[in-house]
């Protein structure tokens, strides 16, 4: 059974989400302190997160930096909650390393949705695969979720890993925002493309001066370019 911990410290929200989770079949543990979640997170380790912004004492941003630091917690799945939906805050919960960021008032069905792409796409990485792909400067193994550049390891995040693995498998072919948003995230429903572009970044910056880039077509999206060129902002 999927368990999912809700740090949540509005008590309304609170009664609503896990209402409406337990019915679709989770178990939802509760805490209203990040300083809870942190403690709760070194006894359990849930199949999932949602996490609040706005907490008292310790934010939902030092929350999720603090889980991500954590090589035992990592990995774990993070969907940010928050009344603030100004696209600066959206970039920094993402560029700590948040899977998605939804933001208030949302409805149950949408917040479902999210949840069950997000738990799809993990059932599809937990299938092995045991061969390395090698491109250029580059080795993945896809089953250990380990790169390295040149011989030399480097740390990716999941999303980041899961988006070098699918330009690795089709390099030179271009990937729009709604294509990669729905393979690498999972989402069925439109979501926002800002969160490509924010991981693209940042995984650009951890491959700074391999060979081949992650290269931007403009007006289309990116592919992985065997012959780097300029790259230019799509």
């Amino acid at each position: 059974m999927v368990k999912i911990l809700l740090v949540e410290d509005d008590v309304m929200i609170q009664e609503l989400v896990t209402f409406n989770l337990e019915r679709e079949g989770y178990t939802v543990e509760t805490v209203d302190e990040g300083k809870s979640a942190l403690e709760f997170l070194k006894k359990e380790k849930p199949d999932l997160i949602l996490l609040d912004v706005m907490l008292s004492e310790l934010d939902g941003f030092e929350v999720c930096k603090a889980i991500r630091a954590n090589t035992e917690t990592a990995n774990l799945p993070i969907i940010m909650l928050s009344a603030r939906d100004e696209i600066a805050d959206k970039v920094v919960g993402l560029e700590l390393g948040a899977d998605d960021y939804i933001t208030k008032p949302f409805s149950p069905r949408e917040l479902l949705a999210r949840i069950k792409a997000r738990m799809r796409e993990e059932k599809r990485n937990s299938v092995p695969e045991p061969v390395s792909l090698t491109w250029g400067d580059l080795e993945i193994w896809p089953e250990s979720y380990l790169v390295t550049i040149r011989g030399e390891y480097v740390t990716l995040t999941g999303k980041e890993f899961e988006l070098l693995h699918l330009f690795m498998k089709r390099p030179n072919q271009v990937f729009n925002r709604e294509y990669l948003l729905q393979k690498v995230w999972g989402y069925t429903i439109s979501g926002d493309t800002r969160t490509v572009d924010v991981h693209i970044s940042n995984l650009r910056s951890k491959l700074k001066g391999v060979t081949p880039i992650i290269e931007s077509v403009r007006g289309v999206g990116y592919r992985l370019a065997v012959s780097p060129t300029k790259t230019k902002n799509c």
